[in-house]
């Protein structure tokens, strides 16, 4: 028989308090299974009862140099495993409203967002720009651009060579380009409408 089991907890309190491993030893004999009935009684989880447990021990020994045990030693373990069972209650409570909150905004319609608007926008501006090019470039340029036909599908429904095809393009581009700037013309090469 050791001779800490004859102390009070009042005694291993102390002697913990100034880094007694022997004292934190003989508290943990004396109150793990009890805590873990009592943890495990709040919880209902094994599991989770002995990481609970486990967690009050090493607090316990983390914070022995400022420990303050007012009344019990017992009832300072039962108050910290249940602040840890309440935090934990509590932290679960948050991720499923926060999950809950995700679910209920993965379920709603699209909507537009301020991205779609913006993009909206983008083309209203791209579409009066291309617009304003003259007639037979514009004409051009959408039938590459919009009904994706080749050089050579254009040249011979409009009757002019693939070079001129060719031609139009290439200058309708540029005019975009310093139109609308480089980030404008690029995602309208990227996302034809």
């Amino acid at each position: 028989m050791s001779v800490y089991q004859q102390f009070t907890d009042q005694e291993l309190a102390d002697l913990l308090k100034s880094g007694d491993e022997q004292a934190f030893i003989e508290i943990y004999d004396r109150y793990i299974f009890v805590l873990l009935n009592h943890i495990y009684s709040k919880t209902g989880d094994r599991e989770e009862a002995k990481d609970i447990v486990h967690e009050v021990f090493a607090k316990l020994w983390a914070g022995r140099e400022q420990l303050q045990i007012t009344n019990s030693l017992a009832g300072f373990l039962y108050t910290s495993g249940r602040n840890i069972v309440l935090n934990q209650v509590t932290r679960k409570k948050v991720e499923e409203k926060y999950f809950n909150s995700i679910l209920k905004f993965s379920e709603q319609p699209q909507s537009f967002t301020d991205h779609r608007i913006r993009e909206n926008q983008l083309i209203a501006v791209i579409e009066k720009e291309i617009a304003a090019l003259p007639p037979k470039m514009r004409e051009v340029f959408e039938l590459s651009r919009k009904q994706h036909l080749s050089h050579r599908e254009i040249a011979e429904k409009l009757d002019i060579s693939e070079q001129t095809v060719s031609k139009h393009i290439t200058n309708a581009l540029k005019i975009l380009r310093i139109k609308l700037g480089l980030f404008a013309y690029l995602l309208w090469i990227i996302y034809p409408k």
